[in-house]
């Protein structure tokens, strides 16, 4: 009797013991955990590439770290996470820059039309070189740390006037963000541009408020705006990009090593995430071409042109916005793009 008893004790603790140590005498549960907030559903690229990160952090730290994804705005709108984040009840979240720019102006420089070089390659190493790096780093007096920067498919434009030359932008109405910096935009081609929540840009679309508006292919496609839209010129002009922000007391707390492989992580899937938005931005053209709209792409000499005209005042505007930080980072991003384009 005594010794079925002391052979069942030692059944529940070889039980118990497997299940809080893994193989080697290694722990399955995490040492760190960090809940993930993203706008984007599951099926697109973002969250796809978040996934994959994931699963390289928890490989590489052995299991001690653990991201928790929280896609489709799970976890509350873009404000409610970035304002998450800074408080701490939320460790992190990958948000689109254009949302962002009222908890950091520097950030706002995304907004300046043709910023990145049209080569991809280019465009990387602009990404993350001292440019990007300086970028991340403005967001430590706004309460963030912001370890990664990634690519999310360009802007185009839309209207129901055509869109023949740049000429044809004159006097056009153009929906925007609430940013000067994309008012300045439209204003050098002789445009006017006015800002309207997304909520009400279809009816504003389909009802004349505006002429037209700029968009990734992806969302023109979801958001069904080709159906009250008789023009697009695919221009490329503007970068939707996204930064990667953890809370600060969070990160300080991982050990530097894992910080390390998390920063790696985040800059390995960069190639793979192009690739998938490519692919997404070509099914999102070809579903668009169905619906007859008048289609039309720039070359590289008009969107040159387009730069000449748009890029010094929407700069301009970005300055007086960031101040001394904008314009320390224009200085380093003039001399990073020379270096890297040769222009």
């Amino acid at each position: 009797m005594f010794q079925r008893l002391l052979l069942s004790i030692s059944t529940v603790a070889l039980v118990i013991s497997s299940a809080s140590i893994g193989i080697g005498g290694k722990a399955f549960a995490a040492e760190f955990t960090a809940k993930i907030g993203h706008l984007e559903s599951a099926k697109q690229p973002r969250h796809k590439t978040l996934e994959i990160v994931a699963d390289l952090v928890k490989k590489r730290t052995n299991g001690a770290v653990e991201f928790k994804l929280f896609p489709s705005a799970q976890l509350g709108n873009a404000r409610q996470m970035n304002e998450g984040v800074q408080l701490g009840s939320l460790e992190a979240t990958v948000t689109p820059a254009a949302f962002i720019g009222g908890f950091n102006p520097a950030i706002s420089v995304l907004d300046i039309p043709y910023l990145l070089p049209s080569d991809s390659k280019q465009a990387r190493d602009l990404r993350a070189g001292k440019f990007g790096e300086a970028l991340l780093k403005s967001f430590g007096k706004s309460g963030f740390t912001a370890i990664a920067w990634w690519p999310n498919g360009f802007k185009n434009f839309t209207s129901n006037k055509p869109l023949k030359d740049i000429s044809a932008f004159k006097g056009q109405r153009f929906r925007v963000m609430d940013s000067k910096i994309l008012i300045e935009q439209f204003s050098a081609l002789g445009a006017s541009a006015i800002a309207l929540p997304f909520s009400e840009l279809y009816t504003s679309l389909q009802n004349g408020v505006v002429d037209g508006q700029e968009n990734p292919l992806t969302t023109i496609r979801f958001m069904k705006f080709y159906e009250v839209q008789k023009y697009l010129v695919i221009s490329e002009h503007g970068a939707m990009e996204d930064i990667t922000l953890f809370n600060p007391t969070w990160w300080k707390k991982l050990p530097a090593k894992y910080q390390t492989v998390i920063r790696n992580a985040f800059k390995e899937v960069v190639p793979g995430l192009e690739k998938r938005a490519v692919a997404g931005q070509a099914a999102a053209l070809e579903h668009i071409k169905k619906s007859g709209i008048n289609i039309r792409v720039a070359g590289a000499a008009e969107r040159a042109k387009m730069r000449a005209m748009m890029f010094g005042q929407a700069k301009k505007a970005y300055i007086e916005r960031a101040k001394d930080t904008g314009t320390a980072l224009m200085a380093l991003y003039g001399k990073e793009y020379a270096r890297l384009t040769g222009k």
